[in-house]
């Protein structure tokens, strides 16, 4: 038969749910030739695939326009991070890394601060509204803000993720009931959410576009990023942009060099200072993998 073309919609087990431009889905295996060059296809990913008596096998992965280790997706428009602004307590430098590792893809990174019902989540938007980046204040218990959300998914393909527990299908669900996507309490012996979502899955949306609700996580560490070297980080934290090139040596880390005109919009108050101290332990993590690498 002939080859057809799609995207990946969802993955499990190896098997793969490919729609056709015509909204048509298929259920596709990867060819074998896939575990011989180290290729896997992901949710997102654009196929050409060989369709056989009502399921297929996907041959060839087209160019991606970006990639997203964790979690594992490709070619979408934003990131949505959903942060709980308690249970569990929010990381700063994990909201960080999520940011770089989209800034690093050209994807466009968002934040949403959830169970504002709970404790205020100000100060967190305050951090990333100063940054530049859109910043949502919702509680999915109450509704509150979660209308807002709506038309920034309109017509864009986008990836929510965050800690375990933040709320991420709870918000989907908010906003799209019939979704009736699972959720999970919190553990209070652990401190932390319990997984209920267990793979990525794109879901169409009634005004247009695409989004995915992804497993939660305790922990990221760069090892998850795309590949990317420490003197490219300035570049993924984009308040850093207007003084860049304007510290006294060239070459600065921005670490505790002196001279240095990104420690003084620090101190000035014009870049948070948490931000600035996500880039100084993300920086030294690139710095100690590369130095391991080399051993």
């Amino acid at each position: 038969m002939e080859m057809c073309e799609g995207v990946i919609l969802k993955s499990l087990s190896g098997f793969y749910q490919v729609e056709t431009p015509a909204g048509i889905e298929t259920e596709c295996r990867a060819c074998g030739r896939f575990r011989k060059t180290g290729e896997k296809p992901v949710v997102g990913d654009h196929v050409r695939f060989r369709p056989e008596s009502g399921s297929g096998y996907i041959e060839e992965l087209l160019p991606r326009r970006n990639f997203l280790v964790r979690p594992p997706v490709a070619n979408i428009d934003q990131l949505l991070i959903v942060v709980s602004v308690c249970d569990p307590t929010p990381s700063t430098l994990i909201i960080d890394k999520l940011i770089a590792a989209a800034e690093q893809q050209q994807i466009e990174p968002a934040v949403a601060v959830s169970k504002t019902d709970l404790e205020s989540g100000d100060w967190l938007c305050d951090i990333y509204r100063q940054a530049g980046f859109r910043c949502f204040s919702i509680s999915s218990a109450t509704n509150s803000g979660v209308e807002a959300i709506r038309p920034f998914l309109k017509g864009k393909i986008t990836v929510l993720t965050g800690n375990t527990g933040a709320g991420k299908s709870s918000l989907l669900n908010a906003l799209y009931p019939e979704l009736s996507l699972a959720t999970g309490e919190i553990s209070h012996k652990l401190g932390r959410g319990r997984h209920t979502t267990r793979q990525v899955e794109l879901l169409h949306l009634p005004e247009g576009g695409l989004v995915a609700d992804t497993p939660g996580f305790s922990s990221i560490c760069t090892e998850r990023y795309h590949a990317f070297q420490k003197d490219e980080l300035q570049y993924c934290f984009r308040e850093f942009a207007p003084h860049l090139g304007h510290c006294q040596f060239q070459g600065c880390s921005h670490i505790c060099e002196k001279g240095c005109a990104v420690l003084s919009a620090v101190r000035n108050g014009e870049i948070p200072r948490s931000r600035h101290d996500s880039y100084a332990a993300i920086y030294q993590e690139l710095k100690d993998r590369k130095e391991w690498n080399q051993k």
